[in-house]
């Protein structure tokens, strides 16, 4: 049987919906901490490449994270109110 098979089985047809907002809050997450991990190793190369830059390449990575987190952060709240 598939995994997806067995998630349905075990979460029958009343808890569709929150097991769609866990993956949801899952996925979120997820895609959040590999959005700014992606992030911080750029910066850190650009920032050995160019060491005079720094200043700028710093802003721009805290700026990129901030908004990444928020998103995050919405996709976690929208799914928090389906539960």
């Amino acid at each position: 049987m598939t995994l997806l098979t067995v998630l349905l089985q075990a979460a029958g047809t009343s808890g569709l919906g929150t097991l769609g907002a866990a993956l949801g809050i899952a996925l979120a997450a997820i895609g959040a901490s590999y959005g700014i991990g992606k992030i911080g190793t750029s910066s850190v190369e650009s920032i050995a490449r160019q060491p005079e830059a720094a200043p700028d390449i710093r802003m721009n990575m805290i700026i990129s994270a901030a908004l990444i987190e928020g998103v995050a952060l919405f996709a976690v709240v929208v799914c928090g109110f389906i539960l």
